[in-house]
Formats: C-alpha cells, sequence, structure tokens
C-alpha cells in the first residue's frame, strides 16, 4: 500500500515536472525563432563602437583560435580588451605576438583578496574600454564567420538598448555526455520568454557570451557588485533585471562557438566549481532542487515507461536544436545520472571549502549559508 501510494507521488509530480519543461521549452524555443537575426545585416544603420571584453588565464590555445577569429569581423568600429590575469602558461606571449592598434592588452597580477579571478579580470579590463557597448566573451569562444558581430550587435539592437543580450551558442571541445546538459538546462529550465514578467530571481545570463550598454554597466557596475560570486552570471542577471535591464535571450550558433572542455574529466572539474551554486548555493536549497531532478530525470523515469520515454524526448529535442550528436541523445539516462553524481560532488567539495579553478581556490569556503 505504501509502496503503491509512492509510486504514484512520483510519477504523478515527475509528470508535471515535465509538463512544465516541455512548456519551457516550446516558448523558449518560439523566443529564439523571433529574435534571430540573419547574417545578412547590411541595412544596420547604427553602428555604436563596441568594446569586446575577455579573462584570459591560461589561455594561450584558446586566444590563438579566438582572436585571428575577432579581428576579422567586418564591423567598423571596435576594440578587443584582453586582461591576463597572472597566467602560467604563454598567453601574454601569444598577446605580445599579435599587433593590431584594436587590440589592448593588459597583464594583472591575479585578484585581491574577496575578489574571483575571474571578475576581478572583467572588472579591471572595463576600466580600459571606449566602446558604448560591451561585449564580455569568455576566452574558449570562437567566431564562426566575419559578420558575426554585426549580427551579435544588431541583436542586441533589436532587443532594445535598456535589456541585456545573452545567448545560445554552439558547444564545442569534448565532454559532450555532460556539456549538453548546459544547453539542456538553458532551453527547458529557464523561462526566458516571460522574464520581464517575472521575479528578478528566475533571470539569469549566458557568462559565455553577453552584452550591454556602457552606460547601464557604468551605472550599476555588475561585476564590483558580485565580485566574489562563483557563479557571477546568474547573478549578474538578477541583479540588472531587478534594476529594470533584463536579459534577451537569442539564439548566436551560427555566430559563436564555445570550445567549453577538452574531455569529461576536464568537464566534470569545470562543473564542480557551478552545479551546487546553480542549484541554490545553500544547504536547503541545494536539496530542495535536488529532489525535484531526482524526480524528473531519475526516479520517474525509473518507475514509468512513459517518462523515460518523455525524458528520451526532452533530451534529443535540445540536443538537437543546440546541434549535439543524436548518439549524446541515445545516452540521456547517463548523462542525467553523471549530473545526479556530480551534483553531490559539488556539494561536498563547497562544503569542504575545496572548489578549485585554473590552480586557484575560488568562493568562500569560510562559511556555509543554510
Amino acid at each position: 500500500m505504501i509502496d503503491g501510494i509512492a509510486t504514484f507521488f512520483v510519477v504523478v509530480t515527475a509528470t508535471g515536472i515535465h509538463a512544465g519543461l516541455y512548456f519551457i521549452l516550446v516558448n523558449n524555443l518560439r523566443l529564439l525563432r523571433q529574435t534571430r537575426i540573419d547574417a545578412s545585416v547590411d541595412r544596420l544603420t547604427d553602428q555604436p563602437r563596441v568594446s569586446v571584453v575577455i579573462p584570459a588565464r591560461n589561455e594561450a590555445s584558446n586566444l590563438q583560435r579566438l582572436l585571428p577569429s575577432l579581428l576579422e569581423q567586418t564591423y567598423p568600429d571596435f576594440e578587443v580588451v584582453v586582461l591576463d590575469d597572472a597566467s602560467e602558461d604563454a598567453t601574454w606571449e601569444v598577446l605580445e605576438g599579435i599587433d593590431d592598434t584594436r587590440l589592448t592588452k593588459l597583464r594583472g597580477a591575479g585578484p585581491p583578496p574577496g575578489w574571483v579571478g575571474k571578475v576581478h579580470a572583467l572588472y579591471e579590463a572595463t576600466r580600459h574600454t571606449s566602446g558604448e557597448l560591451l561585449l564580455f566573451l569568455d576566452a574558449d569562444a570562437e567566431f564562426l564567420h566575419d559578420k558575426a558581430l554585426e549580427v551579435i550587435v544588431a541583436s542586441y539592437l533589436a532587443a532594445g538598448r535598456e535589456s541585456v543580450l545573452t545567448a545560445v551558442t554552439r558547444l564545442r571541445g569534448g565532454g559532450h555526455v555532460l556539456v549538453s546538459m548546459v544547453t539542456h538546462a538553458m532551453l527547458a529550465a529557464v523561462p526566458w520568454f516571460a522574464l520581464k514578467k517575472l521575479r528578478p530571481a528566475f533571470s539569469a545570463l549566458n557568462g559565455q557570451c553577453w552584452m550591454v550598454d556602457a552606460q547601464v554597466y557604468a551605472e550599476t557596475e555588475p561585476h564590483l557588485a558580485h565580485k566574489n560570486e562563483v557563479l557571477e552570471d546568474v547573478r549578474i542577471g538578477r541583479y540588472l533585471a531587478a534594476q529594470g535591464h533584463h536579459p534577451v535571450l537569442v539564439d548566436l550558433q551560427r555566430e559563436i562557438a564555445i570550445h567549453m572542455y577538452v574531455d569529461t574529466v576536464d568537464a566534470w572539474r569545470g562543473f564542480r566549481k557551478n552545479a551546487y551554486l546553480i542549484m541554490g548555493g545553500t544547504i536547503s536549497g541545494f536539496f530542495a532542487s535536488l529532489v525535484a531532478y531526482w524526480l524528473a530525470y531519475i526516479l520517474g523515469p525509473a518507475t514509468s515507461i512513459w517518462l523515460l520515454a518523455s525524458l528520451f524526448v526532452l533530451k534529443a529535442w535540445t540536443d538537437r536544436r543546440t546541434g549535439f550528436n543524436p548518439a549524446i541523445s541515445l545516452l540521456a539516462p547517463v548523462s542525467f545520472l553523471l549530473g545526479a553524481v556530480m551534483q553531490f560532488d559539488s556539494a561536498i567539495a563547497h562544503w569542504r571549502g575545496r572548489v578549485t579553478w585554473k590552480a586557484r581556490q575560488v568562493g568562500d569556503s569560510t562559511e556555509i549559508r543554510k
């Protein structure tokens, strides 16, 4: 009797969660179709100066791919500001080897106490920009054609300069069994289509690629306000939304590729620093999110063949929309199970104060939020 009631609860609750995921996904995909601007943007008459801001710690190989693709852009008025965040590889040598007046090369000494390295690097780099628009870009990015920056600017201007542009990018590299979870969560779990009507707590940004008006940035100083946040992009998205600058999601998969991780082990290390924070960043928030995750992706599909089929459909839909190999979709149960294990690993790392990235400890290890 008790087992029957428990099974019924699992199936009903998981079905409700799946229905919500489908609703969000369908409406997000509709939004992406509506906001998509093709590369034929010759009609773009407003061409504000753009500052592309890139943090770089141990990014020598990535910069050798990114900077040529960026400096080949046809957009008429842009600059590139790269801050070498105390790299231990040949990052500075790569920068020194590029002779282009549009490139500003900065050499940092690392973050001061109370700052996360990436956040501090971005903040310091913005002190050296002159553009009307700021495009924040990770060093593992790559522009896929020479009109990509024009498409980004046109997409931003179409959204309105009071907004913040963020994007779905094409994810490359390795570890796709885990990396595909990023775009799945982005498209099926965040209600981008309704952010202006919802509380700021529902907002977010994709820190790999986002654009904001320089005046808005100067007035709000989002990196200064979130200087010790490992998950700074999500926090900044909520922070800016609370001040009336709502994130707008656009499809830039034809314009920007992100080479996130080399393999699954590398992906695991990267997600370890973020997963706990994505799931609330507090003990109570983590376990509440974990229960919902297990019901939707583990227990529900293990209990009902229809929910298992639904799980495959959800994952295949987001994978196909974001360019992943169909074989990754066939491994959907493996992806979600690995995700569940990784979430615990991330939580334990945060609770023990052992969250590291690029040979640095990150986050505040002195306090466990309840």
